[in-house]
């Protein structure tokens, strides 16, 4: 029995991910299997492709990055309502509700074996929003669930060459993806440098992992081996 929060990027949700309605039964079922197991499990959605066409569309018209943040939050919640609908129809006892903070959050785990919500309030991302749930419930691990395969040492996309990593310590983390500070509503980082921070103060485990294999999801979940990054304290 384990309690274990996952950041599932909004990414996984997209048009683009092959079978992605088979995807979103893989994930479901995985849930519905350890909840059976005793585990309890926080669920936290990213805004992916939505988020970003609608902070693009009102930046031309919007400076602050707070109110942009906000668009980026109601797609989060949007995403989150669709797996959390789809929980509840195949009979997993998960949260009526989307919560709006993490504290909320955390009593709601306390009552259902699974919580599912979105972001919060601007300034951070959904990895943060997990990081820090996982924190306030005394999780094992939090999981980061995006579309790459490992923690790189540079951009695969603009390196070909860039070094993946099995294993690294928060520290090492924090000098890849940068200060922990938010830039800017909409950027995307393999985890937000703001979460990194919290994680290595309260030396919360972190599994970075390709989410669009739900077999690794459920490995990180169970606390088995799984191909991705492994990233504790020194």
């Amino acid at each position: 029995m384990a309690t274990v929060i996952a950041a599932i990027g909004g990414s996984l949700l997209r048009p683009e991910i092959e079978e992605r309605h088979a995807w979103l039964e893989g994930l479901v079922s995985v849930i519905r299997d350890r909840v059976s197991m005793e585990d309890r499990i926080g669920i936290v959605v990213g805004g992916g492709a939505p988020a970003r066409e609608g902070i693009d569309l009102a930046r031309p018209l919007i400076n602050n990055e707070g109110h942009l943040d906000k668009i980026g939050i109601a797609a989060t919640r949007l995403n989150a309502t669709i797996v959390r609908e789809a929980l509840s129809d195949a009979g997993v006892s998960v949260s009526g509700t989307i919560p709006n903070r993490v504290d909320e959050a955390v009593l709601l785990l306390e009552e259902r074996p699974v919580v599912v919500m979105g972001g919060t309030t601007p300034g951070h991302t959904t990895d943060a929003v997990a990081i820090r749930f996982a924190i306030a419930s005394g999780a094992d691990r939090c999981i980061i669930a995006t579309n790459v395969p490992k923690v790189f040492g540079e951009d695969p996309k603009t390196n070909p060459e860039a070094e993946s990593h099995d294993f690294l310590t928060h520290d090492q983390l924090q000098e890849i993806v940068g200060p922990a500070e938010h830039s800017r509503a909409g950027a995307s980082q393999i985890v937000d440098p703001v979460g990194v921070s919290e994680a290595n103060i309260s030396n919360m485990t972190l599994n970075v992992l390709d989410g669009r294999n739900v077999d690794l999801i459920r490995a990180a979940i169970v606390g088995g081996e799984f191909v991705g990054t492994v990233v504790r304290g020194a």
